[in-house]
């Protein structure tokens, strides 16, 4: 991780198709462009790849998000459930839609707890984002049941874990649609961009024209239509050079995903002598896509101490309970409710009255986890000379804490 570790000839190829046309619009001008379309290519060996009908580039993960929920309808008065441990960009375009998000626990897996996701199931929910966080999937076959009993759409953040399976099958295919980033620290990556996974094909036409301000996309990839729009949109239109970009990672994402399993299991050979020390539970090891190493401690004390020995070596790990982007308890401005609005909206109404509070405390099963679990990201190049550096402090803590 990330992908431009093998940045190479493919990837400038393909950048200079779109060079040599001149035109970066993903859409029209079929002559001038002499009939190349990357980001349609991207679209289609996406869809391929993860064996899904469809799929909708767009400008970033975070868009991914928030157009798959506008095709679903999600709006104002809505609450969409997610995990208490994700980036940041998951609970904000939950917001940006206008819905309410509620957070469930993570179990060791690091992702939503099913148990807790079905405490959290009000007559208000329209949709639930589970996060295949670092690298590795969810239960989201136990989600996608509990869903069902509940006639609620299921959305799989799949930012983290492009390439990821279960028993062969590609994690944003569980779903009703599945939502990728490709930003410059994903294992595959086109500097910005994401992309939306569906089988519904009324579903993918909602999104493709609502990511370019409504047009009509009957006649679409090439052109927009007769302009019959059916309802208001916005621009997350990916360009072409992202789409060219793209198309020459996505050939390279199983060979880097193989790399990091590599890298991954020496790692894991070397934490697995420090006592007491468990790893984070993978549904299908063999689908993990080894973009991160997670290892848990019987404790907080331990999870620090251990960490302090890596430190002192220099290769300190990943505690995501201090972590301000991913964790929920250290997200302050959605605990303050801080926005730029004058209303306070969207965690008020117009007149100040709030439409949600959030309390810091009530997520501690997964604060407990995130206390005691220690994360190194994996690349897809590492040296000998590093992978030997962290394999030897994390012997260094076994031998010390015995």
């Amino acid at each position: 991780m990330p992908g431009f570790e093998v940045f190479g000839d493919e990837e400038r190829k393909e950048i200079n198709d779109v060079l040599e046309t001149g035109i970066l619009f993903r859409y029209e001008f079929g002559d001038q462009r002499n009939n190349v379309f990357k980001v349609l290519e991207f679209e289609k060996n996406f869809a391929n790849y993860c064996g899904a009908k469809c799929a909708q580039a767009v400008t970033s993960g975070t868009a991914a998000l928030k157009v798959a929920m506008a095709a679903m309808g999600i709006g104002p008065g809505d609450e969409v459930i997610t995990q208490g441990f994700t980036f940041v960009a998951t609970w904000e375009a939950i917001l940006d839609i206008g819905a309410i998000p509620v957070f469930t626990e993570v179990d060791e897996t690091l992702n939503m707890d099913p148990a807790d996701l079905k405490k959290k199931i009000t007559d208000k929910t329209r949709c639930i984002i589970p996060v295949h966080m670092l690298g590795a999937m969810a239960r989201i076959e136990e989600i996608v049941a509990i869903a069902a009993e509940y006639n609620i759409p299921v959305l799989e953040d799949t930012a983290q874990a492009a390439g990821g399976r279960i028993r062969g099958k590609h994690l944003g295919t569980f779903g009703d649609c599945g939502t990728f980033s490709f930003d410059s620290v994903k294992t595959m990556t086109t500097g910005e961009g994401g992309m939306i996974i569906t089988n519904d094909e009324k579903m993918w036409q909602n999104m493709s024209e609502y990511h370019d301000h409504g047009h009509d996309h009957a006649v679409n990839p090439g052109g927009r239509g007769g302009e019959g729009r059916s309802f208001i949109g916005f621009n997350y239109r990916m360009m072409e050079l992202q789409g060219a970009m793209g198309i020459a990672q996505l050939a390279k994402l199983d060979s880097m995903i193989r790399a990091q399993k590599a890298h991954k299991k020496k790692l894991r050979e070397a934490a697995s002598a420090i006592p007491g020390v468990t790893f984070r539970s993978l549904v299908d090891e063999e689908g993990d896509t080894a973009t991160f190493f997670a290892f848990i401690m019987k404790n907080s004390e331990q999870c620090q101490a251990v960490n302090d020995i890596l430190g002192d070596a220099g290769v300190g790990a990943i505690n995501f309970s201090e972590n301000s982007w991913h964790f929920y308890p250290s997200w302050e401005h959605l605990i303050n409710g801080s926005t730029l609005t004058s209303s306070g909206y969207p965690f008020a109404e117009p007149g100040g009255k709030r439409r949600v509070i959030y309390d810091p405390d009530v997520l501690p099963q997964s604060a407990d986890i995130m206390s005691r679990t220690l994360v190194y990201p994996v690349s897809i190049k590492m040296s000998d000379e590093q992978l030997e550096k962290m394999c030897q402090a994390l012997q260094k803590a076994a031998a010390q804490l015995v």
